[in-house]
């Protein structure tokens, strides 16, 4: 029994892992982390790196163990959650497509603006989410939680602790990407820095307009199935 749970808890890690990793993706936001917190001092930016990894391990562990059951308390779709968070994440991404290059001056200005208040403020909106981990994780967090789940209690906690630890590490790579990528910035020089975090953001762009197409489709093949019943059940009460 042991080994069995040995072997389960090794294959949800990697799971976890495999399925997370790539779509939360550390070094892709850590530029939009830099942009968006432009004039801070580099202890203001460990100490909102430090909280962005803590706020996303909660929030990932949050939807993967209770997400479907808020759900369905609140009567929610997923479908409904990929449409609004889309939309956020598509609106933070425009703003920082059409967010003017910021001179020496202006730099110094943000720098005495950019307070500890204001770092907290912004630690889980928009910095966490959805920037860090927006609604394509949030449901495949979902829909890995479920897939986690198991008749035997054991197994099923010895799944979801494997899955804890994959979420930890993930974490702790967000952490040094958000920490350490001003130093890879500093390495393609300020013309080479620009053109990145524009390409960034445009990737983001495209990316929150895929999770809306994704949720309105989802809406569409529900419409669509839901239409279809009627006259299925019409059409077999003329044939008999």
């Amino acid at each position: 029994m042991t080994v069995d749970l040995m072997l389960a808890a090794a294959r949800s890690f990697l799971f976890v892992l495999v399925t997370m990793l790539p779509i939360l993706n550390p070094a892709a936001t850590a530029p939009i982390f830099l942009s968006m917190t432009e004039g801070a001092s580099p202890a203001t930016r460990i100490l909102l790196a430090s909280r962005i990894a803590r706020n996303m391990f909660w929030l990932m562990t949050g939807s993967m163990l209770i997400g479907s059951y808020v759900l369905d308390f609140f009567g929610i779709s997923l479908p409904i959650v990929r449409i609004g968070g889309g939309l956020i994440l598509a609106s933070v991404a425009w703003r920082l497509l059409g967010a003017t290059p910021q001179t020496q001056d202006s730099r110094a200005a943000l720098a005495e603006a950019y307070t500890l208040d204001h770092a907290h403020r912004q630690a889980f909106y928009p910095l966490t989410f959805p920037i860090s981990c927006g609604p394509a994780s949030i449901s495949v967090a979902i829909t890995v939680g479920v897939t986690l789940h198991d008749v035997e209690l054991v197994m099923s906690a010895a799944r979801m602790g494997a899955a804890l630890l994959a979420l930890a590490l993930i974490g702790v790579l967000l952490y040094l990407a958000f920490r350490y990528g001003e130093h890879f910035l500093r390495l393609i020089g300020e013309a080479g820095t620009a053109v990145f975090l524009r390409l960034t953001a445009f990737i983001l762009l495209c990316l929150g307009v895929q999770i809306v197409w994704d949720g309105v489709r989802e809406l569409l093949l529900e419409i669509m199935a839901f239409s279809s019943q009627p006259t299925t059940i019409h059409t077999v009460a003329l044939w008999r």
